[in-house]
């Protein structure tokens, strides 16, 4: 196991894995383990089922950064992501419980859904730094 953090990079709705590559770039030159992995898109399910196939292949603590649409569906990991250490925001959707980009609110409706850029972490006992 690598005393570095892994890396997971989710993209938004109009992107692909692609979108990352000159972060992937960036962070394996420090030593971290990069994924950037393709979503389907065909449901937020079927996204997050594939989020969770990608995190059980992740050997350590591992943060899942997402940006876009990808806020949505790393939010929805809810805590039963054990090696999930952090998630990091980039103009994400920060949804609450139940919340849905696409709700039919008047809020939605008008562009005014919650995006933020910042960093939510769980506990570890794990400590690494990104730099």
């Amino acid at each position: 196991m690598s005393d570095r953090l892994n890396i997971v990079l989710v993209h938004g709705a109009w992107a692909d894995g692609s979108c990352w590559s000159g972060v992937i770039e960036r962070l394996q030159a420090q030593g971290f383990q990069v994924r950037a992995p393709q979503f389907p898109l065909t449901s937020l399910a079927d996204d997050v089922a594939r989020l969770r196939e990608v995190l059980e292949f992740q050997d350590g603590p591992t943060i899942v950064v997402g940006h876009s649409y990808g806020g949505q569906i790393m939010t929805a990991l809810g805590d039963e992501a054990p090696n999930v250490v952090g998630l990091v925001y980039i103009a994400a959707f920060a949804l609450d419980q139940g919340e849905s980009i696409c709700s039919g609110t008047p809020e939605a409706s008008a562009g005014s859904r919650k995006m933020t850029s910042s960093t939510t972490s769980r506990p570890t006992s794990t400590r690494s730094g990104l730099g």
